[in-house]
């Protein structure tokens, strides 16, 4: 699908603040309750679609479509904080309540009970800080899902990873020419 830009902010001033975690909560809010923007995104019973909008204060956001089935596996946002919601359907997050090591591994045991688990039906999402690990998935048999996200600064990588019980396994890293 080809990203292209919908919505229109005026890029910060060298002197602006960055977007807080509360800020972009705030946008990913306010574009979902866009019911046309909404509408217009191109789903495919196959595989997520996306289109790429303009966030406040330069950050990176997408509006994604996620077909029944669908995740995007164990994965974070490197140094950027950021923010989603569902516009419609329904997604469940799975996170980690530790922090990890940002560098220097490939293979962490996590300990018991750093397993979090959120339902986010529409209109529900959640900010999220730096290094933040999850996988969103839509469980549902037979309707997609949409949601907004946003992240700040625009992301610089994404790590991926594997999981098998309690073996976080770093497996790529993705920058922004993989996904764009």
């Amino acid at each position: 699908m080809s990203v292209s830009p919908v919505s229109s902010s005026p890029l910060p001033s060298p002197a602006a603040a960055a977007p807080t975690q509360t800020e972009l909560l705030d946008f990913v809010r306010r574009t979902a309750a866009d019911a046309e923007l909404i509408a217009s995104l191109p789903l495919d019973p196959e595989g997520r679609t996306w289109v790429r909008l303009t966030g406040p204060g330069g950050s990176e956001a997408w509006l994604i479509g996620w077909p029944p089935g669908t995740g995007t596996g164990w994965h974070d946002h490197a140094d950027s904080v950021g923010a989603f919601l569902t516009a419609s359907g329904e997604l469940k997050e799975n996170a980690l309540a530790a922090r990890l090591p940002t560098d220097g591994w490939r293979t962490l045991e996590l300990t018991d009970g750093v397993d979090r688990e959120r339902r986010l039906a529409a209109g529900q999402g959640r900010a999220f800080g730096r290094h933040h690990v999850h996988e969103v998935l839509n469980e549902s048999p037979d309707r997609h899902a949409v949601s907004v996200h946003a992240y700040y600064p625009p992301l610089p990588r994404i790590r991926r990873y594997s999981r098998s019980g309690q073996v976080l396994r770093l497996e790529q890293v993705e920058l922004p020419e993989d996904w764009q």
